[in-house]
């Protein structure tokens, strides 16, 4: 069965959704075969991906609230190897209304399961918040990729996410684990990004990746083409960076070399 990973941060703006795309389709350009879990209301993943809003033939709430067949909700995108369940703003609603639903914590990984044999990877793109629907990834999730920007206050609030992390391995999801902490918007000219570096892995050590997503334009460019950055450009230092995060992940899963070159 494949591994379930959730990008998590209740800070907003530190390239979790850019994570969650181009970690899933640097993955499936390895060919690994890849799901995309869109929990963000804001649906950016999607549409990041190409995927258009009156296009959609169903989205993740269908899963949580409709009790629609989440195989019936996958979305394909230029990746052969890489598909995605999208969301929509009607998302926002599910936190509302899943307070009165019997296991609601439970929703996404009841969904999620019959797939999980189908996939190498599913990757859940978290909101920007502890909420409900952050609760349901972290119960669906094997594990929990957190995205730290390296700026000043970039620990701020790290200590509640791990502290919710630990809440729900003891009462919803024993098995969950930390994957990593992926270091973004690392600005090689700025002083404190090299000091936020050196915090994160004193304190952290061998949890920390040892890729680091830097500033980039062309990062910023590629969701507005609807693109993950390897098929905007492959050559910029954005890629390169996804490429080697998803090269050190499936080390983790496979010590044995593995003879798939990644694009």
């Amino acid at each position: 069965m494949g591994r379930i990973i959730c990008i998590s941060n209740q800070k907003g703006g530190v390239g979790k959704t850019t994570t969650a795309i181009n970690l899933a389709a640097s993955l499936a350009s390895a060919e690994r075969r890849t799901l995309l879990v869109d929990m963000d209301p804001q649906g950016n993943a999607g549409s990041g991906l190409g995927l258009k809003r009156e296009n959609l033939t169903g989205t993740v709430y269908d899963a949580l609230l409709g009790g629609r067949p989440a195989a019936e909700l996958v979305h394909p995108t230029e990746l052969r190897f890489l598909q995605v369940i999208p969301a929509t703003p009607d998302l926002t609603g599910a936190e509302v209304e899943l307070v009165n639903q019997e296991r609601r914590e439970f929703r996404l990984r009841e969904a999620l399961l019959p797939l999980k044999d189908k996939y190498d990877y599913i990757i859940i793109d978290c909101p920007p918040s502890l909420g409900l629907l952050t609760l349901n990834a972290l119960v669906t999730a094997d594990s929990v990729l957190i995205p730290l920007q390296c700026e000043y206050y970039a620990l701020e609030g790290l200590s509640q996410l791990t502290h919710t992390i630990d809440l729900v391995k003891q009462g919803l999801n024993p098995s969950l684990k930390m994957e990593g902490i992926l270091l973004t918007m690392f600005d090689a000219r700025a002083n404190i990004a090299h000091q936020v570096v050196d915090e994160v892995r004193g304190y952290f050590k061998d949890q920390v990746f040892q890729a680091v997503v830097p500033r980039n334009v062309r990062l910023s460019e590629c969701p507005s083409f609807g693109k993950p950055i390897i098929l905007y450009d492959i050559k910029s230092k954005g890629c390169e960076s996804y490429l080697a995060l998803g090269r050190e992940l499936m080390r983790r899963d496979s010590p044995k070399p593995s003879k798939r070159r990644v694009a």
